[in-house]
């Protein structure tokens, strides 16, 4: 599956940024679809991901202002992205597994999107 992200830009320190990823094909439900990150000079992180059946976690960094949700008709995945913070500036990656159970490792991510860089000023 091919993955596309888009909607990052340059927002403000408490500002609101919603990425979203669009998936080539049909997302069948055992897929785990994530939101990763990576900042400059730092490792590519976790941020969030979402089952396609359901169910979806977070990274502490980001729980109560980030959520992440699905459109199934539409095989997208969004991050909406509330009282943004300058240590959230970072290129934004969405990803994809198949039927994985460990969802904060970006190992077991086999596909990826190309980034979306977001940009956070104080």
């Amino acid at each position: 599956v091919q993955l596309q992200a888009f909607g990052g830009g340059l927002v403000q320190a408490g500002g609101s940024l919603r990425l979203s990823c669009a998936a080539s094909r049909h997302i069948f439900n055992n897929y785990v679809m994530g939101w990763f990150r990576q900042a400059p000079g730092k490792e590519r992180e976790f941020v969030a991901a979402i089952r396609w059946s359901g169910g979806s976690g977070y990274a502490d960094s980001v729980k109560g202002r980030f959520t992440i949700s699905k459109d199934s008709a539409k095989n997208w995945v969004y991050l909406q992205m509330n009282s943004l913070k300058p240590e959230d500036t970072a290129v934004y990656y969405c990803a994809a597994q198949r039927g994985g159970s460990v969802w904060a490792s970006k190992n077991e991510y086999a596909y990826w999107g190309q980034g979306t860089e977001v940009t956070v000023s104080s």
